[in-house]
């Protein structure tokens, strides 16, 4: 653990070493014959990976991959990617159903996980960490070591009879394969935390920013110098912004950074005390991120850039988190989503919980001048419905609440160093070429609604706001096919004159313009929410639905799975996460309806990310609050109003019992604007006024929204 406090000259001689004599015993594998014939093509195959990674890091270290034809780097990408993409995963050992098909169900998960992890050297690579190489290398050798220690012990058992008894299955015992991952995983945490921790908050860091700002962005070699999967998405989107003029893509720029301006000031928080902002992006808009950074300089933010996570330390997900080209295989990530199950108990949610505040106490001068992540999203990918896998790892019942309890701990660590009522963020989406044949015009609609007058909005809104004021609850109810029947419980303002419950949502933090939110209460919040069809953090829901009682999930189902207890086990792992219930962090109503139109114009409703579809109707999250970690901050809508909706039954609970308060999710659940019979709130003196009737709002001063559906 020492290691990652050598300096660089230290570290860089004891890793060469290691790394010569990892890949020299490597390179031995595929000669020798140790194990049964089964185990041995597994072996042979790892070291024929590992190869293939130390040819990848010797042609970026001699400055080769910058003279590589266009042809060539495609073809080195597909090369490193090959195993994996869909159309080759049933035969890889990345894929569990394959992986114990031929090596068992007792081992074959362990060896899956271990292929899994050995692809995490592709971006060690192509950023010449030689760290994360060797670590890998050596997890493969130990392994191997065990099987090899294992057929000797077996041939001496049967008294050294004929060489063909070798090809008898003498097999490690599963715990003693299981401890080699676990101690690998235990003991450098740790030191990837930290290395991890330095990407998000350190500015001089920069792999990624060196080839945003360093290269011709013309030539679109440079899309292939990350390492990650490249692709007609990520070049035709780069040729799509090469041809724009720089002023429309100096425009998507100064929204970006804006917004992420903006929401400082709404959120009434001091930007003057900042000093970096982390960037998200996917390849391909590097001239919008360059625009970005020189803008952001200009405000005195430096850009932080992290790769997203692809080993067991950052975890891999099909929704990703980080810088990211495109996903090679959403089912890869999917299969190995809860590989912590190999490995997870309560001694090691410790360790990382004690690796985690060492990495923040290493940069905590860092921490705290960090702003929070400005990200940029991208939709109109191809739908993708998971296969669930039994041959998969998954998370035991004690693992999962072991899991809540890490995210709880862990997102209380954090704010405890990048402090929630400081920091603010902003998120933009762009559509990409997968949406279809009119991928110019959508983007350009995008553009359009990314930057709608907020001005306008804003006093439409604000009408929509006045009324809801006035109310104790709001009552949702679907129509058609849509069986929504949901009251909604409202703070109560002791105050009218100078509080208010709902937020003016413009264009800040959420990009696009277009909604008013709350933190309801849970108390007296009760029904029913259902929603025909959904994408939520790029899964589908058919015929979702949740049921409150007191603002809590109590029950929950889908029609995805022929059986009830896949699609509730489903529901758990993907959008409770775990948690046995989840209150209603968040009721609001969308009023873009200018984004609703151009969705049903494209026929892309079920192509829009969260962050507009959440615009094109009334829409509820489950988990946090929309002010989580912040409730304490005071924040006023544009009339000068406080907002005073900022908690609820849970999130109060911060001040006795922090673990219990807050659960690390928050999930939008948006109706559509044709699936909604009537949004009205009701009066103490149980009075109604309609908002929103059969799709169409009825509310006298919103009458603009309705001209964008005409």
């Amino acid at each position: 653990m020492e290691d990652i406090y050598m300096d660089e000259r230290e570290q860089e001689e004891l890793f060469g070493e290691r790394y010569a004599l990892a890949l020299e015993r490597i390179r031995e594998i595929p000669q020798e014959k140790v194990c049964a014939e089964a185990f041995q093509k597994y072996f042979c195959n790892m070291a024929e990976f590992v190869a293939l990674m130390n040819k990848t890091w010797n042609v970026v270290e001699s400055g080769e991959l910058l003279e590589m034809s266009l042809a060539g780097l495609q073809m080195q990408n597909e090369e490193l990617y090959r195993d994996i993409l869909p159309q080759n995963y049933d035969k890889s050992y990345a894929n569990p159903d394959y992986a114990v098909d031929c090596l068992g169900e007792s081992i074959g998960p362990m060896l899956c996980f271990l292929y899994a992890e050995l692809r995490g050297m592709i971006p060690a690579a192509f950023e010449l960490n030689r760290f994360d190489m060797v670590i890998r290398m050596e997890l493969l050798l130990e392994i191997y070591q065990a099987f090899a220690c294992a057929a000797q012990e077996g041939m001496e058992q049967t008294d050294g009879e004929s060489a063909g008894e070798i090809e008898r299955c003498f097999l490690p015992e599963k715990e003693t394969v299981r401890q080699i991952l676990y101690w690998y995983v235990s003991d450098y945490y740790e030191p990837e935390t930290v290395r991890h921790t330095a990407s998000l908050l350190c500015p001089d860091r920069g792999f990624a920013r060196r080839i945003v700002m360093e290269s011709d962005l013309s030539d679109l070699r440079y899309l292939y110098y990350y390492g990650e999967y490249v692709t007609e998405n990520e070049l035709e989107t780069a040729r799509h912004l090469n041809n724009m003029p720089a002023e429309k893509v100096q425009l998507m720029a100064d929204t970006y950074t804006e917004g992420y301006r903006i929401g400082f000031e709404v959120g009434n928080k001091d930007i003057s005390i900042k000093e970096t902002v982390n960037i998200r992006y996917f390849l391909g808009f590097e001239r919008m991120i360059r625009e970005a950074v020189n803008n952001f300089d200009r405000i005195g933010l430096q850009p932080t850039f992290y790769r997203a996570g692809t080993n067991i330390f950052r975890g891999r997900s099909v929704n990703k988190n980080g810088w990211c080209g495109a996903n090679p295989n959403k089912q890869f990530d999917y299969d190995h989503r809860e590989d912590m199950a190999l490995v997870l108990d309560s001694a090691l949610v410790e360790r990382r919980l004690e690796g985690l505040k060492n990495a923040f106490e290493k940069w905590k001068a860092q921490a705290a001048v960090h702003g929070g992540p400005a990200v940029l999203e991208i939709f109109g990918e191809k739908p993708f419905v998971p296969v669930t896998k039994v041959t998969a790892c998954h998370l035991s019942e004690k693992q999962q609440k072991l899991s809540v309890e890490y995210a709880g701990k862990a997102g209380a660590l954090q704010n405890e160093y990048i402090k929630g009522e400081e920091r603010s963020f902003t998120i933009i989406a762009f559509p990409v070429p997968d949406i279809g044949e009119q991928f110019a015009e959508i983007f350009d609609d995008i553009v359009r609604i990314n930057t709608l007058d907020y001005k306008l909005y804003q006093g439409i809104q604000q009408t929509i706001i006045d009324t809801l004021d006035q109310g104790v609850t709001v009552q949702v109810k679907g129509c058609g096919a849509n069986r929504t029947d949901l009251t909604v419980q409202l703070h109560k303002l002791e105050d009218p004159a100078r509080q208010t419950n709902f937020e003016n949502c413009v264009a800040d933090v959420n990009i696009p313009v277009g909604e008013v939110f709350t933190s309801p209460l849970l108390t007296g919040t009760n029904g029913i929410l259902h929603v025909t069809r959904v994408f939520l953090n790029e899964l589908e829901y058919k015929d979702l639905w949740l049921r409150f009682e007191d603002g809590m999930v109590t029950d929950y189902g889908c029609a995805n799975f022929t059986s009830e207890e896949e699609n509730r086990k489903y529901i758990r792992d993907n959008v409770l996460h775990h948690h046995d219930r989840l209150p209603l962090g968040e009721f609001a109503i969308g009023t873009n309806t200018t984004a609703y139109v151009v969705a049903r114009k494209y026929g892309i409703e079920d192509k829009m990310p969260i962050l507009i579809a959440e615009k094109t109707g009334p829409h509820f999250a489950v988990g946090d609050t929309c002010y989580s970690h912040a409730e304490n901050v005071r924040v006023y809508n544009p009339d000068g109003k406080e907002i005073i909706a900022k908690d609820n039954e849970v999130s109060v609970l911060r001040d006795t019992d922090v673990s219990k308060a807050y659960f690390q999710c928050h999930t939008d659940i948006t109706i559509p604007y044709d699936e909604l019979g009537e949004l009205s709130v009701l009066t103490e003196r149980e009075e109604r006024t309609v908002i929103i009737q059969n799709g169409q709002f009825v509310l006298p001063g919103c009458e603009e929204l309705n001209r964008a559906m005409e």
